[in-house]
């Protein structure tokens, strides 16, 4: 019963289980969810937050990766509730009769589902020929009833037909193969000065090794440096316990840590950068990451080193989790004993060696490597400094604009009161969708979530924001009272108390198109059309009198990276004849001419210039324009007419994508497709999307990180004194005198 249902899966009411499955995903029906949101995670969401749409009303609420995951996956998320929805109200002739089950014309069936090669039904609803020729071995009976998922998930299209033979599993070793190796015996602790001399040597006489860092937390910044591991070959690794040593022994390993001659190999070693620089050692450049590595081969999938060591290693490691715990009895890594510590340093400076033996071929093979070794490696030193570097804000005036917008905010919530006509919670979206939709009314055709309550978020109150004055006064209040919490107000609080600046981290392996992202605070998303949004942009300031910000970017960079790889002769005069792209483009779909276009039209065709690069069809050019269906459906006939080279190279993307199951950048920069051969019709169409977009904003996004490699390389061989402080997708800030 429902009791038992919420009780299974955790949650408050049966109705939430389409979101869980939306949060989640099910590989089963091909439902893909939000990448790193397990089941607990989906249950914990859906209890905090009810629902999807109450979830991203709230993600300022969230925090670290999760909300990370959260807000980089918006579009995967609503895909997947659809998915998991069984629709209900449709229209249909129903006729009773003609749905009387008829005598199965089994030859005719047959030949339809060959035909069309529905291979699954075929099994599933058809006998199979009997095949007289082959003995087949009847296995053991099962001590257990079986399902055919192992959460025990029924299937609801089954049918009372018996299940085809199982295929034999593959037999598992009984001992994992990284395991044959005697780990505990070739796992050293350096604990006096003759062993740490005998490792320098040896580490010496090297072109490079294994690196894993110890900390007592994991904050870079701030937390202490405990000990570090080397690992010299497969299976073998020495760790050195700095509180072992009474004298300098960092001060010891510095030189041969900043030799840039050796390859050092690890995983998140922008981390270990940062960590070092705080204790006076400036690591080697000359780096091997697991984890970037992996990024590039399969950017959709985790890249943690445990999760590396299962698959590629068939080794279970030691999971930080398991060696200091979690939740109010979590220790830091400072309290676990030296001969255990040692054990899990070790262990990962060695996984890294032999990680990277494999992806080092596989990279080769999907000819990544001058990708990896030109661009993706050397950003990793790039991001450690400009984290390092930070970015000065003026707190002061922070504090004067957070004042000003708590008086705005005031005077909206007192004409949102009078236009309501009752005071209510503005920042209750039950309450809210209450006032609307049932006091005021302003439509008769409110949506509703799958758990009954009205849809209030930003894309509906857009669409109606015509109907009433109200609806307008409360999209204001909701994007400064947005800005507020996640800008106006926690910026002062993360300047660090030794540096002045803030310091923010940027991520190298989460976006699956390549682009960078950023957290702690993300500095990517202050939106700077508002007028809101640029006065927190000028609470930025340089370092000093004698400096100042310089922002460059490049222009439309994503229009002319479709430009470049579809050759298409009107986008590309466009660009070569430096017009207006979105002028340019309104011009040859509405034919009227270049100093004719009006502003709506310009609107119109810069929504089909952007729509193209992200898949958007008639209906989501309709939603955005506010206008019919028809009318939208004429607007892009009429561009891809007039730029048919585009379409073409659109849809050769597709084709492509389709025969590789992966899109691929300029620079090689490779996205796994598998849904685009998908059954299922809405994650064959998100994948065909993606084999558009991944290309040109994958490019794009390689484009803008070999400007910052080669910038920063310049910068350090002259004596600029110019420091690249931050990075917001097209754009670079720089600090200069």
């Amino acid at each position: 019963g429902p009791e038992e249902v919420c009780e299974r899966f955790g949650l408050n009411r049966t109705d939430q289980v389409i979101d869980y499955l939306g949060l989640m995903g099910d590989a089963s029906d091909n439902i893909p969810g939000v990448p790193g949101v397990g089941a607990k995670t989906a249950a914990k969401l859906l209890c905090e937050f009810d629902s999807i749409d109450g979830l991203y009303e709230n993600t300022d609420k969230l925090n670290g990766k999760m909300k990370e995951k959260v807000e980089a996956n918006h579009d995967l998320a609503i895909l997947s509730r659809k998915l998991a929805t069984i629709e209900l109200n449709i229209d249909a002739e129903i006729n009773i009769e003609a749905m009387i089950r008829q005598d199965l014309d089994e030859n005719l069936l047959r030949n339809i589902l060959e035909d069309l090669e529905f291979r699954t039904l075929l099994n599933k609803l058809v006998s199979a020929p009997t095949i007289t020729h082959v003995a087949v071995t009847q296995p053991e009976e099962p001590k257990e009833e079986a399902t055919s998922k192992s959460d025990g998930q029924l299937d609801m299209f089954s049918v009372s037909v018996p299940d085809p033979m199982p295929t034999p599993s593959p037999e598992v070793p009984k001992e994992a193969v990284y395991q044959n190796i005697k780990v505990n015996d070739k796992y050293h602790l350096i604990s006096n000065d003759a062993d740490l001399d005998d490792l320098i040597t040896q580490l010496i006489k090297a072109k490079g090794w294994g690196f894993h860092t110890i900390t007592d937390g994991f904050n870079p910044m701030k937390d202490k440096l405990l000990g570090l591991a080397f690992s010299l070959g497969s299976g073998e690794a020495s760790y050195v316990h700095l509180s072992n040593f009474t004298n300098d022994a960092l001060g010891k390993l510095k030189p041969i840590l900043e030799d840039s001659s050796k390859n050092i190999t690890a995983t998140n070693y922008k981390f270990a950068i940062k960590v070092l620089f705080m204790h006076g050692v400036k690591l080697s450049p000359n780096i091997f990451d697991c984890m970037v590595a992996h990024y590039l081969l399969d950017p959709d999938q985790t890249h943690k080193l445990q999760d590396l060591a299962k698959i590629f290693l068939g080794y279970d490691a030691i999971s930080l989790e398991g060696l200091v715990g979690k939740g109010k009895n979590r220790k830091t890594l400072g309290e676990i004993e030296v001969s255990i510590l040692k054990h899990y340093a070790c262990e990962a400076a060695d996984l890294v060696v032999q990680l990277k033996n494999k992806f080092i071929v596989e990279i080769e093979n999907a000819g990544l490597t001058g990708l990896i070794e030109d661009v993706e490696f050397p950003l990793i030193s790039i991001l450690a400094d400009m984290e390092l570097t930070g970015v000065k804000i003026d707190a002061e005036m922070l504090g004067e604009y957070n004042i000003d917008l708590s008086g705005q905010l005031e005077k909206l919530h007192i004409k949102i009161t009078e236009e309501a006509g009752v005071e209510f919670n503005l920042d209750s979206p039950k309450q809210l969708g209450s006032i609307l939709f049932e006091t005021l009314v302003i439509t008769d055709k409110a949506k509703k979530t799958k758990t009954g309550q009205y849809q209030t978020g930003e894309d509906v109150l857009k669409k109606l924001s015509d109907t009433h004055p109200i609806v307008p006064l409360i999209i204001e209040y909701r994007k400064l009272k947005k800005l507020k919490s996640t800008y106006v107000e926690p910026l002062p609080k993360l300047i660090h108390p030794k540096t002045g600046r803030i310091h923010t981290s940027y991520m190298q392996t989460v976006a699956s198109t390549g682009r960078l992202s950023s957290k702690d605070p993300n500095l990517q998303n202050i939106p700077i059309r508002t007028e809101a949004g640029r006065q927190i942009r000028k609470a930025f300031i340089p370092k000093d009198s004698n400096h100042i910000l310089l922002g460059a970017d490049y222009s439309q960079i994503e229009l002319r990276v479709a430009a470049a790889m579809s050759k298409d002769p009107g986008l590309c005069d466009a660009f070569l004849n430096n017009q207006d792209v979105h002028s340019a483009t309104a011009s040859k779909v509405f034919d009227v001419r270049l100093e004719e276009v009006t502003s709506e039209q310009r609107s119109q065709a810069k929504a089909v210039n952007f729509g193209i690069l992200y898949g958007q069809g008639v209906f989501g050019l309709a939603e955005e324009l506010g206008i019919k269906r028809q009318r939208a459906k004429e607007i892009i006939a009429s561009y891809n007419e007039q730029f048919n080279t585009l379409e073409a190279f659109t849809k050769s993307c597709i084709k492509l994508a389709r025969e590789r199951e992966y899109a691929e950048t300029m620079m090689g920069r490779r996205r796994k497709l598998p849904g685009v051969n998908s059954n299922n019709g809405m994650v064959k169409a998100f994948a065909e999307r993606n084999a558009v977009n991944a290309p040109i904003q994958g490019s794009a996004a390689d484009i803008i990180k070999v400007a910052m490699v080669k910038l920063f390389n310049e910068l350090e061989k002259g004596d600029w004194k110019a420091k690249i402080i931050m990075q917001v997708h097209d754009e670079l800030v720089l600090d200069v005198p």
